[in-house]
């Protein structure tokens, strides 16, 4: 059972990007079905193939292929989806495939969960996964908050500690947390007699703000006034996010200090 397919809405919407199987291809273009909503058919018609001429459809469209297309028009009543080939980008393309698969190991994932729990995926589901899906923004965004940071992390959204406890213990069994790591460094002096305790303590707040935003901050003495500070994250824009953060917070702590403070990216 296509957990995460089952809660859609039933048809895609205009606009949306769409995983889909070539199921025959015709003259006048390919039928598919659609992977995320039950398998239903759609068509592409050999217009929005190619923004060039189409030769032969089979050079771009072929039987068994996955491809990814956008909905041009949906009609329930006569159970029609209009799809476009031509008007998907390389990086449209992988962003979605990269999201389909994640959708597809995620509900693997909660089959083990379910498993664990000796009860019911569609229970699991309602209980937990929905909540993480609100909250997280998917269901396998909260596996990967699970692996990284532990099942109080998600408990945050509402759930369970038991199945908290075992979506933590799945996820780190199956997923390997990646990470990005961004530098920077801070000039910092003071001009009070206890300034090497005021500016450490100061620093060491950075890496609950760090932590707040969803990174953890490393920082090295190199030699004062010289402080460099490695944030690591999932990725590059929570790092970002997370560095920034931090430079407005130390550099608003400072300024009720008597002495200055500079930060320079790395």
């Amino acid at each position: 059972m296509k957990l995460i397919s089952a809660h859609r809405s039933d048809w895609p919407e205009v606009g949306d990007l769409v995983v889909a199987s070539v199921i025959r291809v015709v003259g006048h273009g390919a039928y598919v079905s659609l992977d995320e909503y039950d398998n239903k058919e759609g068509l592409l018609h050999i217009s929005e193939i190619s923004s060039s001429w189409v030769r032969n459809i089979r050079n771009h469209v072929r039987e068994r292929q996955k491809v990814v297309l956008q909905v041009l028009r949906v009609d329930p009543s006569r159970e029609q989806v209009d799809l476009s080939l031509r008007r998907v980008t390389q990086d449209d393309k992988r962003k979605k495939i990269e999201d389909w698969k994640k959708n597809r190991k995620a509900e693997t994932l909660l089959r083990n969960v379910a498993s664990m729990l000796k009860m019911e995926e569609e229970d699991v589901y309602k209980r937990a996964g929905v909540k993480i899906i609100n909250h997280f923004g998917s269901l396998y965004a909260g596996f990967e908050v699970a692996a990284e940071r532990g099942f109080e992390a998600i408990t945050e959204a509402g759930i369970p500690k038991k199945y908290a406890r075992a979506m933590e213990k799945i996820a780190k069994e199956k997923i390997t947390v990646k990470s990005v790591t961004i530098h920077g460094l801070f000039e910092i002096n003071s001009m009070e007699s206890d300034g090497v305790v005021r500016i450490r303590d100061t620093l060491l707040e950075t890496r609950k703000v760090a932590a707040d935003n969803g990174a953890q901050a490393n920082l090295f003495s190199l030699g004062a006034p010289k402080y460099r500070i490695e944030v690591t994250a999932p990725d590059y824009r929570m790092a970002e996010v997370a560095l920034g953060k931090i430079v407005d917070f130390t550099t608003r702590a400072w300024g009720e200090e008597d002495g200055d403070i500079s930060f320079t990216r790395e």
